[in-house]
């Protein structure tokens, strides 16, 4: 999930501890991508978050089968066990994860969803996958009944059915982060390729292949960092894709830990890692591990957002400037933001939309 540099944040620097968002200047450039996002079905279950399915979700939403097998274990066997209707909870990880030896890996399925916790070392699920983005758009409508017209005009993909079913290679899509960090999209994917050339020689399909060949934490761990600027990467970031690959390659990090961790637990260990500030670990968390709980209170198209919702004048406050925390404090947020537990991070997904703030880079990665 390459978390790339857009309007929804104001960061500035690639250390921890900085501020790394994106710029607005990205927006402009990013204005004629297709919204993706708004152009999948929700499912029957919409009706009783008391608002109707947008019409031309309605009719895509027979293109979709929900009920195919079910997952039978902790860890599919194959990509086609990944079941579209699967246990979800909304304060762990629902996006599949695959690890660096191809297989995958999901939080529960019917049989780890039926055990008891203690056996597991998880809460029991709460709900499914085909459930929980109906389940978390009525606790919106219900704890703010003026989010009922934004929901139902947008149709968040993220965390719905077909979106909880993308699965995610942590390893690549933090690397993807990283190398995103100060420079434009197009400049990312450049960087992209070549880095993932230096492994297995020129691609000719940018993204089909890709996500077959990116190297494994070992590849990259044994590679000098002299090896890895041949991609266009500084040496900065060079030094930290490696040490990535370092703490996967030695077990420090994986995907078992990012299925099982709590969401702190998530931006503890990540913001860790050189490289990895918290906006961008907060953005892997939402749209690449699909936790629905993550509020990311730095990210300027959020707070704009937020404002306008709340009836405040964003343009007067734009223009006052008052650095980071330029529309709303970060007491604000939290505290407006409190009620809509846990599904925070669909709240903010509309926050986004109510400026219309363009995030496709995000969702897509």
């Amino acid at each position: 999930m390459p978390v790339s540099r857009s309007e929804h944040g104001n960061h500035s620097s690639e250390e921890n501890n900085s501020a790394e968002g994106p710029t607005a200047a990205t927006v402009t450039r990013r204005q004629k991508r297709s919204r993706k996002s708004e152009e999948h079905p929700a499912s029957s279950l919409a009706k009783r978050a008391r608002f109707q399915t947008p019409e031309p979700q309605q009719k895509a939403l027979s293109q979709h089968p929900q009920d195919v097998l079910q997952v039978p274990s902790h860890s599919p066997n194959n990509k086609a066990e990944l079941s579209f209707d699967r246990p979800a909870e909304p304060l762990r990880t629902n996006a599949p994860l695959i690890t660096p030896g191809g297989s995958w890996l999901v939080t529960c399925n019917q049989e780890t969803a039926e055990a008891s916790p203690s056996k597991i070392g998880i809460p029991r699920p709460t709900t499914t996958t085909n459930h929980i983005l109906d389940e978390a758009c009525a606790h919106l409508v219900k704890m703010e009944p003026m989010l009922q017209p934004l929901i139902e005009k947008h149709y968040c993909r993220v965390f719905c059915p077909e979106g909880l079913a993308e699965e995610c290679d942590p390893f690549r899509s933090l690397c993807s982060s990283i190398m995103a960090q100060q420079v434009s999209g197009a400049a990312a994917s450049s960087i992209k390729r070549k880095f993932v050339g230096l492994f297995n020689g020129p691609l000719d399909e940018e993204k089909v292949e890709e996500n077959k060949v990116f190297p494994t934490p070992a590849q990259v761990a044994a590679c000098n960092v002299a090896f890895l600027r041949q991609a266009g990467l500084s040496e900065r970031k060079s030094e930290y894709i490696k040490g990535l690959a370092e703490k996967f390659a030695s077990g420090e990090l994986s995907a078992a830990m990012l299925i099982n961790a709590s969401d702190e637990e998530v931006l503890q260990e990540l913001t860790a890692v050189r490289g990895l500030g918290k906006w961008s670990v907060e953005m892997f968390a939402c749209f690449g591990l699909k936790r629905m709980d993550i509020l990311s209170t730095g990210d300027l198209g959020v707070q704009r957002g937020m404002a306008a919702f709340m009836g405040k004048d964003v343009r007067k406050l734009k223009a006052k400037g008052r650095g980071k925390w330029k529309y709303m404090s970060e007491q604000e947020m939290i505290k407006l933001s409190e009620k809509f537990a846990p599904y925070r991070s669909v709240f903010m997904w509309y926050m986004w939309r109510v400026e219309d703030v363009d995030i496709n880079v995000v969702e897509e990665a």
